[in-house]
């Protein structure tokens, strides 16, 4: 997965009723643990002058943040607003205008930073949760479901089965290929993890495959759409005989088993994100590297958006760029997108399309500051990425 992709993936927390894709913990620094130290070693002496310019620093911090706090506010208050203004307009068939727009950009906080405490001891550093990688999914399967993926013979094998199913669904060539480019890097495998692209890598996130799925997007999918996967792996073993429709049979029973699994918690993105920490829910992430499942969910998952923009009233293919968007935002932001005309594009800011926190923590929505940019910046790193082999390999699969 690019640098570009994760950044996006970052900062999709913007709940308007849509279901948002996967929306990632992404940027975890990679900490060294230290030995604690005894209690004397950690005690902290400052002078008095030391902390009087602490005392100084810590008042104009105070003075400044305050200031930037109540503006930054004031302009995301607006955005919400504005938010709820247009959600009302689409649910009565009224036509978006320019001014249901934030116009203006955020403020970004250019002050010091906060000043630190000369009589307190440094914070160690936090303990974070392991995040698992293809090795817990597999153990996962294994022991909670007596499940193991039916591996690819090769790279190229499971882009021919992801072409075919993406082409049976309706995704243009173009839409399967761009994306995978953009999500994997252009030369990802069907089993690349997001941070582990190169050696030495450290996983950042559970996003996995071509259109780079985190466990709770499997978990999701599985919910939304388990009967149909059951339906075509059960059509496939009608098809076969002897050991391969019998492991067929076998795997469609397993897969009923975590679709019933992915049920048992109302169907919202919140309740399968605690699901997929879990051991159970890090089981189900193993179906992507299936070569019989994987490839429908990677498409499924791309459709959601698909479908969600053919309801809303869309009817023309979406560009690669715009179902990015879809696919990174949440279907009802990147909705918002989309269906904007041309010439509004490039005077709407992102930052309508996120929430405080999810637009500050990324530099890529910051720096392409309006739809069009965004737009524009995507499709650049689409058309880099598809000249690598991965991308060349996966168009002509189709």
């Amino acid at each position: 997965m690019t640098d570009f992709s994760t950044l996006m993936r970052g900062a999709r927390r913007v709940r308007d009723g849509s279901r948002p894709t996967a929306w990632a913990t992404v940027f975890l620094a990679a900490m060294l643990a230290q030995a604690p130290l005894a209690p004397d070693a950690r005690a902290q002496t400052a002078t008095p002058a030391q902390m009087a310019e602490y005392q100084r620093k810590l008042a104009d911090y105070t003075a400044i943040r305050a200031q930037f706090d109540a503006e930054a506010s004031a302009y995301w208050s607006t955005i919400s607003d504005q938010r709820r203004v247009r959600n009302a307009k689409r649910r009565s068939g009224e036509a978006i205008a320019l001014e249901d727009y934030v116009l203006t950009h955020p403020p970004i906080y250019s002050g010091p930073p906060r000043p630190v405490d000369p009589s307190t001891p440094p914070t160690p550093p936090r303990e974070r949760r392991p995040i698992p990688v293809v090795a817990d999914f597999l153990h996962h399967a294994q022991e909670q479901f007596q499940f193991s993926p039916r591996k690819p013979a090769s790279e190229i094998d499971y882009k021919r089965a992801y072409a075919r199913v993406a082409s049976s669904f309706g995704l243009t060539r173009d839409q399967a290929v761009r994306i995978y480019s953009f999500e994997s890097g252009g030369n990802g495998g069907y089993d690349v993890q997001a941070g582990l692209e190169r050696a030495n890598g450290r996983a950042i996130s559970t996003a996995l495959g071509y259109n780079q799925l985190l466990t709770t997007n499997t978990i999701d999918l599985l919910a939304e759409h388990g009967d149909l996967i059951v339906k075509a792996l059960h059509d496939k073993a009608r098809g076969t005989s002897g050991a391969q429709k019998a492991a067929l049979e076998r795997k469609a029973a397993a897969v009923q088993h975590m679709v019933a699994f992915t049920r048992t918690v109302p169907n919202t993105w919140s309740a399968h994100e605690k699901l997929g920490v879990t051991p159970r829910g890090i089981a189900v992430h193993a179906l992507n590297l299936d070569v019989d499942v994987g490839p429908l969910l990677q498409t499924l998952k791309l459709m959601d958006s698909v479908n969600f923009a053919r309801r809303k009233g869309i009817a023309r293919p979406l560009t690669a760029a715009e179902l990015e968007m879809m696919n990174l935002t949440g279907d009802g932001n990147g909705f918002d997108m989309v269906s904007m005309p041309q010439a509004m594009r490039t005077r709407v800011p992102t930052s309508n399309f996120f929430q405080r926190n999810g637009y500050e923590r990324n530099p890529v929505a910051i720096r392409n500051n309006t739809v069009a940019k965004l737009l524009a910046a995507t499709d650049a790193r689409m058309d880099n990425q598809t000249t690598l082999q991965g991308a060349r390999d996966l168009a002509a699969a189709f």
